[in-house]
């Protein structure tokens, strides 16, 4: 479903550091209505080895599960850039045509050299193949000798990205975008990388998984995989950052530990006043409690494809839903369209929730006393004369109707996050933000329809951000940081016990205050 609330007047093209940023294009401001579009930037199908659907059939549940976009991105790799980013096309199309209230973009799931995955995808258009396909031959770690060395792969994955910005600027596609994918799956993705990606090009990298797909992993046997939530079950290696704690390869209430504490590493990017935005997904390849399994014989080495799937009398145990069931990424676009889809990501207009905990949320941050519609939405920043009092205005539908499990979702409690921007970094593996905190929350009734409220920020006498999260309440702990920073933060994920329904959360992108 799409919702629709008034923009207002918030300069997306400078960071909280005053440092102008390379992005050409924003959400509406002046008054002009965003339209909230749900989507899923992650989802596979039968060109991954590991995939089993069409295109079409990703494509139709998607739009059967409410999203109103989806990105299709078959795992990089040899037959990938060697025959599936050609074969895939015409079914991409042949979907467009089929469901055309439902936008469908071409991308890929990028091994990023020397670190994870990341969703790299482009807008339609006469040259979104031959840009993939040439991004992926080059860039892409398959494709990359073993003989390079860490900081040798490094470089390539800052040029794959710039590689995009370019055909950008020389208007072979009109927009390209990058986000990366389960970063604290396997402990590779380290800070320096992730802030080399986006300094290498912020109109393209733009941000994270702030929780990764795979959320039926955790569902308990014998009726479940038995394992953990996105698959995020996995220890040290040689090749992870060192600086990560154990607790940083698990899960937290289903969202990667980057973002889920207060004052970790997506606080220290924030901190910083680096634009870093937070999605969820699906990574929809086999899904739980389906009756398809792939093609018999398939020859995915020759062909580049699994066969067409077919019917299984019992239904499979697996790991993942359809995009749209239970994972959604929702934007706040101009309109319905690809380009204002890419815009609105960039811009960082975003608020993601699992579960279908809640239905809208408009938040804004504007001067004390303020028109109701003044302000920055999410993503935007409000630059005001130091010392002038400014507050957080916060209006969230709560769900009437049952969400895909067949219950309605009870918000139980939202909570503020406020931090300091404190400038650039002199180590560039920080990942905490020790002046980032929860600064307070709002508890919900049983039975609200509606939570309305507004909370006094104070006068503005340095910068800082404001970023909201919510719970149904059922799993809290304190945060990592310490309950004085996060006193009910998500809990710890136990591997074989995690039923995704029983622990909802949402996340949203920050807000900027600047004092001028």
């Amino acid at each position: 479903m799409s919702h629709s609330h008034d923009g207002q007047d918030h300069d997306h093209r400078a960071s909280p550091t005053g440092r102008p940023e390379a992005l050409d294009a924003a959400v509406p401001d002046g008054g002009r209505a965003l339209r909230w579009l749900a989507g899923d930037h992650h989802v596979h199908t039968r060109y991954s080895a590991d995939g089993v659907y069409r295109v079409i059939d990703q494509a139709r549940h998607a739009r059967a599960y409410g999203l109103d976009w989806l990105v299709i991105t078959d795992h990089g790799g040899n037959e990938h850039s060697r025959i599936g980013v050609d074969a895939v096309h015409p079914e991409i199309v042949a979907a467009r045509a089929e469901l055309p209230d439902l936008l469908i973009f071409q991308g890929l799931e990028w091994n990023i050299p020397n670190a994870e995955h990341g969703t790299v995808f482009v807008s339609p258009g006469p040259n979104e193949v031959t840009v993939l396909k040439e991004f992926e031959q080059v860039y892409d770690g398959s494709q990359i000798s073993a003989t390079h060395s860490a900081e040798q792969r490094e470089t390539m994955a800052v040029a794959g990205i710039a590689f995009l910005g370019e055909k950008v600027r020389q208007r072979h596609v009109d927009a390209a975008l990058m986000l990366a994918n389960h970063p604290s799956h396997r402990g590779i993705d380290s800070p320096h990388e992730l802030r080399a990606w986006r300094d290498a090009d912020p109109s393209v990298a733009i941000g994270m998984e702030g929780a990764p797909g795979h959320q039926a992993g955790g569902i308990p046997k014998p009726h479940g995989f038995g394992g953990a939530r996105g698959y995020y079950y996995l220890n040290p290696t040689a090749a992870s950052f060192p600086g990560y704690p154990l607790e940083a390869y698990r899960s937290w209430g289903g969202f990667d530990w980057m973002t889920s504490t207060v004052g970790g590493l997506w606080d220290s990017l924030l901190a910083e006043g680096l634009p870093w935005w937070i999605t969820a997904n699906s990574d929809s390849h086999a899904v739980h409690l389906d009756h398809a399994g792939p093609g018999p014989g398939s020859d995915f080495a020759a062909n580049g494809r699994n066969d067409d799937p077919v019917y299984s009398p019992l239904p499979i145990i697996d790991g993942d839903f359809w995009p749209g069931f239970y994972s959604r990424t929702h934007v706040g676009a101009a309109e319905f369209g690809y380009r204002a889809v890419m815009d609105g990501l960039r811009a960082g207009c975003v608020w993601v929730d699992h579960g279908g905990l809640v239905d809208s949320i408009d938040t804004r941050v504007r001067v004390t006393g303020g028109p109701p519609r003044s302000g920055a939405v999410l993503g935007g920043t409000l630059t005001v004369p130091r010392g002038t009092p400014v507050e957080l205005a916060l209006e969230i539908e709560l769900p009437v109707v049952p969400n895909w499990a067949q219950f309605v979702p009870r918000l139980a409690r939202v909570d503020v996050i406020q931090g300091q921007v404190t400038g650039p970094v002199a180590d560039r593996d920080t990942f905490t933000a020790p002046r980032t905190r929860v600064v307070t929350s709002f508890e919900v009734g049983p039975g609200a329809r509606k939570l309305s409220v507004r909370f006094d920020l104070g006068p503005v006498d340095e910068p800082f951000y404001v970023r909201l999260r919510g719970t149904d309440g059922n799993r809290s702990q304190p945060g990592p940081m310490g309950a004085d920073i996060d006193p009910y933060g998500p809990a710890l994920d136990v591997d074989g016990d995690q039923d995704p329904w029983t622990d909802l959360w949402f996340y949203a992108n920050p807000i900027w205050v600047l004092p001028r």
